[in-house]
């Protein structure tokens, strides 16, 4: 078991999209410097740690997460120099920083792809996924590319299929091959040396790949509809066992290291039985991000996730709960449909439940989705999937500072477009008590403050329906009453915070009374 004391267990992790966080230079892309520049903001706010989307070189075909070097920083954020800086201005405010990891796939112009098309006795040929198939008619097998179309693409120059779950300038590694082991556990150490904290595992369910290229079964009738769209249940392109000797074999290297630095996986499965695999006898990954409860309805919704992910993990995992990411949407649109009640009761449930909260920039003054016009599209699921699916710029947006905007220089176009700061930006917020930035910051203060919230025991609470209440520790409970009418919780102590803050200090004598959408931090009498 972890020792209690490790940083992320007790702490908030802030997830940080560089191109859109802040931009230095004024070419309109954010940076590594915009974000040593707003530090203050993050060490204000009370953040633990800061997890970075890739800030490798790429070109961009899916902006980062096709890496063309897996051990030096992208020109357009800085340079490695630049990284250092940050990890070290961070570190003397007692932040740490998490990198992205993309192990599933690389680069089209990565130099092992390079050399891997170039000829089937290449030296890298076997650390990508190649195969016959029926010529260049017939793919060798159903596999379907979770961004649409065949997983496989003719390379007529060596007359043969390889295989990309993604975009076809992301071509999957082949992680039956021992070389391409040894190469990202030499990736780790890297950046494990230079002071990098932990690593976010992108498609941690899925690198490792049915050694005989089956066929994917039908996806049934009353599937997920996520799943549904892909047509197939992807049993043999991801998912497969064999992923978690890879885990333990990371684990491992990570245990080298003191303190221990992070391996937090993208674990998108939509069950918790699968989700809980990955967490294995406390020798695989430290979190496994829970993608059910981030697509979870809220109120009723939450409560079953979380109350599963509960009784299934296993015995000493620690969860993680997110609302938002750069892949899955903002919570301040998915969960709160821009209702302010729904945001503040959001925030609470994320820092108060057990486990490791991760807010996306942002999340701290309830920025929602942006729209974004066709023209002005840049993700490659919106320009394919337009107009049904309007792709993940909309929930990239550059960070609102201030009420001009402020990500960028004045004149300048942002990457993508911004939100509205009439709406949401930090500087109005921070000169507001009463803010959602407000209330965010101190629920992450009294978190840190009281041990209850920090690593307690976790359990429920009777209410009436309507009411979603749980106990943390032995003297703090935590209750949302998620829907419009006003109702009561039999409790008797004091409200630490309440989402609507005028009642914060409060004493409850026996009944606590909760407006719709209203929730409440209490410390109970004994």
């Amino acid at each position: 078991m972890p020792a209690p004391e490790a940083w992320w267990r007790g702490g908030v992790l802030y997830q940080v999209y560089p191109r859109s966080f802040a931009d230095s230079d004024g070419d309109g892309h954010g940076d590594l410097q915009g974000v040593i520049d707003h530090l203050e903001h993050l060490s204000w706010l009370g953040v633990d740690g800061i997890w970075l989307n890739p800030i490798h070189p790429s070109p961009n075909a899916d902006w980062g997460y096709d890496v063309a070097d897996y051990r030096s920083v992208a020109p357009e954020f800085g340079d490695p120099g630049t990284l250092d800086r940050l990890v070290a201005a961070a570190g003397e405010r007692g932040i740490r920083v998490v990198l992205d990891l993309v192990p599933n796939h690389t680069s089209d112009r990565h130099p092992w792809f390079l050399d891997a098309r170039s000829g089937r006795s290449a030296a890298h040929r076997d650390w990508y996924v190649w195969a016959d198939g029926g010529g260049p008619a017939a793919p060798p097998n159903n596999w379907r590319s979770t961004f649409g179309g065949p997983a496989w693409t003719w390379e007529p120059s060596t007359e043969q299929w390889y295989l990309h779950n993604f975009l076809a300038a992301q071509p999957d590694l082949n992680w039956w091959n021992e070389d391409v082991r040894a190469a990202f556990d030499d990736v780790l150490r890297f950046w494990f040396d230079r002071g990098i904290a932990g690593f976010r595992i992108d498609v941690a369910h899925g690198i490792v790949k049915d050694l005989d290229l089956r066929d994917n079964p039908p996806i049934p009738d009353d599937a997920d509809p996520k799943l549904r769209a892909l047509g197939q249940r992807p049993e043999f392109n991801m998912n497969r066992p064999e992923v978690h000797e890879v885990m333990r074999r990371w684990r491992a290297i990570a245990a080298e290291y003191d303190p221990e630095p992070l391996l937090m996986g993208e674990t998108w499965v939509l069950d918790i039985d699968t989700l809980a695999a990955f967490y294995g006898r406390d020798d695989e990954l430290h979190l496994a991000q829970n993608f059910p409860f981030m697509f979870a309805d809220p109120g009723e919704g939450w409560r079953r996730v979380v109350e599963a992910t509960e009784a299934r993990l296993p015995e000493g995992a620690w969860p993680v709960w997110a609302g938002s990411n750069h892949d899955g949407g903002r919570f301040p649109t998915r969960w709160a449909g821009g209702d302010e009640r729904i945001v503040r009761a959001s925030l609470l449930l994320l820092l108060t439940l057990r486990g490791t909260p991760i807010l996306y920039y942002g999340d701290e003054i309830g920025v929602g989705e942006v729209e974004v016009a066709r023209e002005r599209l840049l993700d490659p699921v919106g320009i394919r999937g337009w107009p049904q699916e309007p792709g993940r710029d909309r929930m990239r947006a550059p960070m609102p500072w201030g009420p001009d905007g402020g990500f960028t220089a004045p004149g300048v176009e942002a990457w993508l477009p911004e939100p509205d700061p009439a709406l949401a930006n930090v500087a109005a917020q921070r000169d507001d008590a009463g803010s959602i930035l407000h209330l965010c910051r101190d629920l992450i203060a009294l978190r840190r403050d009281r041990s209850d919230l920090r690593d307690g025991a976790s359990g429920p609470v009777a209410g009436p329906p309507g009411v979603w209440a749980w106990r943390r520790g032995a003297d703090t409970v935590v209750a949302i009453n998620h829907q419009e009418r006003q109702t009561e919780l039999a409790v008797d102590g004091r409200i630490l915070i309440g989402t609507g803050r005028a009642r914060d200090g409060e004493t409850v004598s026996g009944t606590l009374r909760l407006d719709g959408w209203e929730g409440a931090v209490v410390e109970i009498s004994r």
